[in-house]
């Protein structure tokens, strides 16, 4: 039912070819009607192949065969005109119809397919998942013409995973069905978003319940306890809640900002100088833990063009990292330094390492490989995907190797000031 054909390419030459054809026969008829038949008879021949092309002689007219063929001649030429218009008015709509992100199909009255745009066909390939959506428009055509109209969500599971919205509807005039059209909708990355910012909602509210539960149990022990030692003990867990939870809050703004920031303003920055402000932020954590940062700048100094603000924070969550997971009084090796056009930047610790598994999962939001330890060292999780969203804003990426009980190396790759321009 539900077969292919295609819309020509050459409909105007056609349509000029047929009325022309048309005339030079009625022309043909005219002279031969004239010989047998008598002028009379010629002229009401003439006038019935002008009503025939949707026009009658006006009244009044002058009788004749000349006046006859006058008007056939002015009804031929705007047949011809209402042809290539309506030719034109075709081409405009079917590449009109090509530029849409949705697939398109049209049936006829029919059920034949008479036409499809580049983006049907490309949704309705030769592959073993596209063979399933053309299954399916197929199956919806069909409905439609029982139902007036039909829809289903199809999941194609890749790779890449898919997910198509495809609809069907009637085409009618009022009076009769025309035909029906399929739009193919590919919705993929909407649903995609959708599941993160689910996610994201239920891992925000995840971990500030957590603190801010403790903060009430904190407060509501500490008014009923009268013993001073115990007080002090309680005020400092409760000083240690409300900072973790300004710390989350922080680097959702942090992370929320650079997010929003994708073409940051960009400003020619020295890499020694960008190093040297993210050991300045994270010193206190290292001194605390007895870790020694070694830092080697690279030699001779290069630039890179972007947000000294981004890319320190990238760098100081990093460093933060790199620090919390080593052992106490650890080294941390901070090196920067230029290579084929690109300016490496490497934190290299010698901690507790990142068992394979977790590794492509490390630059999610929240997640966290030790779960029981990132209450002690007070992560909020959210640092490496700062640091993966400050990379691709500025045209870099980030790449880790990494032992579990051995450590980890970070490197976060960025374009060097020359190359950059």
């Amino acid at each position: 039912m539900f077969g292919t054909s295609g819309v020509s390419q050459s409909t105007v030459e056609v349509g000029f070819a047929a009325l022309g054809a048309f005339a030079i026969v009625a022309v043909v008829v005219a002279t031969i009607l004239g010989r047998r038949s008598g002028r009379r008879s010629l002229e009401q021949r003439l006038s019935a192949l002008a009503s025939r092309l949707g026009t009658d002689a006006p009244t009044g007219a002058p009788e004749g065969v000349e006046p006859a063929l006058h008007h056939l001649e002015v009804v031929t030429d705007r047949a011809a005109e209402a042809v290539a218009e309506s030719s034109a008015d075709a081409i405009r709509l079917r590449h009109a119809l090509d530029t849409l992100p949705q697939g398109v199909i049209v049936c006829d009255e029919s059920g034949e397919v008479v036409f499809r745009n580049t983006r049907a066909v490309e949704l309705m390939g030769g592959r073993h998942g596209d063979a399933l959506a053309a299954q399916t428009v197929v199956d919806l055509l069909g409905e439609s013409w029982e139902q007036g109209s039909a829809s289903r969500a199809l999941d194609l599971y890749g790779p890449p995973r898919r997910t198509l919205a495809i609809s069907t509807q009637l085409i009618d005039d009022g009076r009769r069905t025309l035909g029906a059209i399929a739009v193919i909708d590919d919705v993929s990355e909407r649903r995609r978003l959708e599941e993160i910012r689910r996610d994201f909602v239920a891992n925000v509210s995840h971990e500030l319940k957590t603190p801010i539960g403790a903060l009430g149990l904190l407060a509501e022990t500490l008014v009923s306890d009268t013993d001073a030692a115990v007080g002090r003990r309680l005020a400092n867990r409760i000083h240690t809640e409300a900072f973790r939870v300004s710390r989350i809050i922080d680097d959702l703004l942090d992370l929320s900002r650079i997010e929003a920031e994708k073409a940051p303003p960009r400003e020619p920055v020295l890499v020694s100088l960008l190093m040297a402000q993210a050991v300045e932020h994270v010193r206190a954590a290292a001194e605390h833990r007895g870790v020694k940062i070694m830092m080697e700048e690279p030699e001779p100094p290069v630039s890179v063009l972007g947000d000294r603000r981004q890319l320190v924070s990238a760098l100081y969550n990093l460093l933060e990292n790199a620090v919390k997971f080593s052992y106490d009084a650890g080294t941390v090796r901070f090196e920067g330094r230029r290579t084929n056009g690109e300016v490496a930047i490497e934190v290299a610790d010698h901690g507790i390492g990142i068992p394979a598994r977790d590794l492509e999962r490390i630059f999610e939001r929240f997640y966290r490989v030790d779960q029981g330890r990132s209450h002690i060292t007070g992560g909020t999780g959210l640092g490496l995907s700062i640091a993966r969203h400050v990379a691709t804003n500025h045209h870099g990426h980030i790449e880790v190797d990494s032992r579990e009980g051995e450590g980890s190396t970070f490197r976060l790759i960025l374009p060097s000031q020359q190359e950059a321009d």
